[in-house]
């Protein structure tokens, strides 16, 4: 960097900006100020529960990226509470268990998420997220939304003008940083596509139509004829918990397949990509599917088809971050903004396992901004930017680390980070091991394996217990 950095703002107390305090800039103990601002009453980010998730929000289609800030939702006073909380919808649902073993899964510096089952509820997650968040919590701002992020120059250095409301009293700050990380997520705007008709049939069957942001029980599906478009993890998940309560099959619909176990679920039926929802002077709740099929008398269609990047906080800043939503626009190793990288993203990727990965991250941006390593220069950078464009491609594949690339991504972060003048306490993650790697390619038929335990799998904390044994002779 090309100035001193004293004052840093992290936002967002998820997994990500926790990390980004704990793991990367407290850990350097070379910043004067760092702030993390949260516009919930807690840490854990994506992982609170919202049990209100009010589907009328939902725009039929959605395809625009540039949405305003959330409003929150209010609880009432309650618990000896001074003030109400400020609750914001996220895509956690009642019955939803992590996808990742916990020993891959968990912080490195804090096992204790291998106490629960081998794959744990989303409340054994939110409890580990909240007490490893408890080192930082004296940094943290709670019901505090930015709501705008502006750039300006003092003397040629980068200066970051945060505006900030807090949601309790509706009273409006400003304050400036040298450099800010933004560690806000990417589950707030979904993304439902604009398939031909889907306009006049929303209109004509309301409320019909949903997306996996909104979906929490599979109870109001019971005995309904329901489609779940999407393979996502997400999207398999929320699949086979409605299979078990509606009408047989529910249809699955997507556009590619996904590895699986090779059985057979008589509950459901994999189906193509619907190209069109017929007018209802065709055909009563029907739509039709890549293949000539048609499907009517639909009782409910749930999309499962992900998020958009959307950012409307940093909306002022040339040249735009988000231009189609798929991605983040002029970003160097998915983490420092190419043009001014006193601003950086952690957990911008996805596909990843995101606790280590977003340690990686915050290793190498407390780092760079405390002076100890340096960024290679803008049109080396921009380079890479390209770079990736040209293998693949300038749209949601960007910042898509699947297939272990996310391992090396993590490993090479590591080996970055390691780059640095070593300190007397230096915090480093470690990298990925080989048998790592054997679980994570395993991780599909794992998770089958433990939801077939059925309620026996709560008692289940390796994989050896279902019979997945690392091979012998095999490097570590």
């Amino acid at each position: 960097m090309s100035h001193k950095i004293h004052r840093v703002a992290v936002i967002g107390a998820g997994p990500a900006g926790v990390a980004t305090a704990k793991y990367g800039l407290l850990a350097e103990q070379l910043f004067q100020t760092i702030d993390v601002f949260e516009q919930r009453a807690s840490t854990g980010g994506v992982w609170n529960y919202a049990s209100h998730a009010p589907t009328h929000e939902l725009s039929v289609p959605q395809v625009n990226p540039h949405q305003p800030l959330e409003e929150p939702k209010w609880t009432d006073f309650s618990g000896g509470r001074q003030h109400p909380n400020a609750i914001f919808v996220t895509p956690m649902y009642d019955r939803l268990e992590s996808n990742i073993p916990n020993h891959l899964m968990r912080h490195t510096d804090d096992p204790t998420l291998e106490e629960q089952p081998l794959f744990a509820s989303h409340q054994s997650v939110l409890q580990y997220l909240n007490r490893y968040a408890e080192e930082v919590r004296h940094l943290i701002r709670f019901h505090t939304q930015v709501y705008d992020i502006r750039r300006e120059e003092n003397d040629g250095q980068d200066r970051w003008l945060v505006f900030t409301k807090d949601l309790i009293n509706n009273k409006a700050s400003e304050r400036y940083y040298d450099a800010v990380a933004i560690a806000s997520g990417h589950h707030y705007v979904p993304i439902l596509p604009d398939i031909s008709g889907i306009r006049l049939w929303n209109k004509a069957y309301p409320n019909l139509i949903s997306h996996s942001k909104y979906y929490r029980t599979p109870d109001m599906f019971k005995n309904k004829k329901v489609v779940v478009v999407g393979n996502s993890a997400s999207g398999l998940d929320i699949a086979t918990q409605i299979g078990l309560v509606s009408k047989h099959p529910v249809l699955n619909s997507k556009r590619s397949s996904v590895p699986g176990s090779g059985r057979i679920d008589t509950w459901k039926k994999e189906m193509p990509e619907i190209v069109e929802f017929l007018p209802p002077s065709h055909a009563r709740q029907a739509i039709r599917f890549a293949d000539g099929q048609v499907v009517s008398d639909v009782e409910a269609i749930v999309f499962c088809t992900g998020y958009y990047y959307s950012f409307p906080f940093l909306s002022s800043l040339e040249p735009p971050l988000v231009v189609t939503g798929e991605r983040v626009e002029n970003t160097y190793e998915h983490l420092f903004w190419t043009p001014h990288p006193s601003l950086a993203f952690v957990g911008l990727p996805y596909k990843i396992i995101p606790f280590r990965t977003c340690e990686g991250q915050a290793a190498v941006i407390a780092r760079i901004w405390s002076g100890r390593l340096a960024l290679p220069s803008e049109s080396k950078m921009k380079t890479w930017e390209g770079t990736r464009i040209a293998s693949r491609g300038a749209g949601k594949k960007f910042h898509e680390l699947g297939n272990l690339e996310d391992f090396r991504y993590h490993n090479e972060m590591v080996e970055w980070a390691l780059q640095a003048p070593p300190k007397d306490i230096d915090r480093v993650p470690p990298k990925w091991s080989k048998r790592d790697e054997w679980v994570r390619n395993n991780i599909p038929a794992i998770k089958r394996a433990f939801a077939d335990k059925g309620e026996g799998r709560y008692r289940i904390r390796s994989e050896e217990e279902l019979d997945f044994e690392y091979p012998l002779g095999v490097n570590t």
